[in-house]
């Protein structure tokens, strides 16, 4: 099910629309389920064994977001340009799955309640049960017809091939006691492509561990350094040194 129609189909019986009874295993990925007054074709609630919501599943990164208010009556005159308003953020789902054959260990979905626990964190690492991931591999995950009615989080890149590898950073710094800028890390892989994180900004101090969630879209298997970067705030008269003193990572299943 690539993002499945959710007008008219919303909180419908399930004789009406998909549900896990229609296949062996009926596998969804919910890409533009976004609730009226705002405009979504998807729909929201679970519709198979494994349900992924990619992103929150309904407002996909790189799409341009048009998301006017309008009344349920307005939805057919809208539906007929599918492409303008929510095309998008709905064709996403086909194209997560046609880049999860090349990238099958990129979509790495967490069990969780809401999209917000997700990105708070709460629902990292996956538990000993393990996670599945989305898209063309997911058949291969155990317990895929134990937990109907479970939602699965993961976040994307803007861009293809959109996948993305979950990390916990924790960093704790060493040198002065307090002073202002930003900490970054930067993933270097095996054929040359970086990605630059944010990890923490304003007063810094060697008191404190900092923590962040980050969706790195250079995959751990190929990662052969990570550099540790800070910057200085501008005018900042003392020329202090600052470094890391820890920096663990935590990714995956691991």
């Amino acid at each position: 099910g690539l993002d499945p129609a959710g007008p008219y189909f919303e909180g419908t019986p399930p004789e009406v629309r998909l549900d896990p009874t229609d296949a062996n295993f009926v596998d969804v990925i919910h890409s533009n389920a976004a609730h009226f007054p705002a405009i979504g074709f998807g729909i929201y609630n679970t519709t198979g064994h494994l349900d992924f919501y990619p992103n929150g599943g309904t407002v996909m990164p790189g799409c341009t977001s048009l998301t006017p208010e309008m009344k349920q009556s307005d939805f057919e005159v809208i539906i007929a340009d599918a492409t303008i308003i929510g095309g998008c953020h709905h064709s996403r789902s086909h194209e997560f799955y046609f880049e999860s054959i090349l990238y099958p260990t990129g979509y790495l979905g967490y069990p969780c309640e809401m999209y917000e626990s997700f990105q708070s964190g709460d629902c990292f690492p996956c538990s000993q049960e393990g996670c599945p991931m989305m898209g063309h591999y997911a058949d291969r995950f155990p317990a895929k017809l134990k937990r109907v009615n479970q939602k699965y989080f993961l976040n994307t890149a803007a861009d293809p091939p959109f996948a993305t590898w979950r990390q916990k950073v924790f960093i704790k710094l060493s040198g002065v006691k307090k002073m202002r800028g930003d900490i970054n890390l930067i993933f270097h892989d095996t054929e040359g492509n970086t990605k630059e994180y944010e990890i923490a900004s304003g007063v810094l101090s060697q008191d404190q561990v900092y923590t962040k969630y980050l969706d790195v879209e250079i995959n751990p298997k190929n990662t052969k350094k990570i550099e540790f970067l800070w910057n200085k705030t501008i005018f900042t008269l003392l020329w202090a040194r600052l470094g890391a003193e820890t920096v663990n990572i935590i990714h995956g299943e691991d």
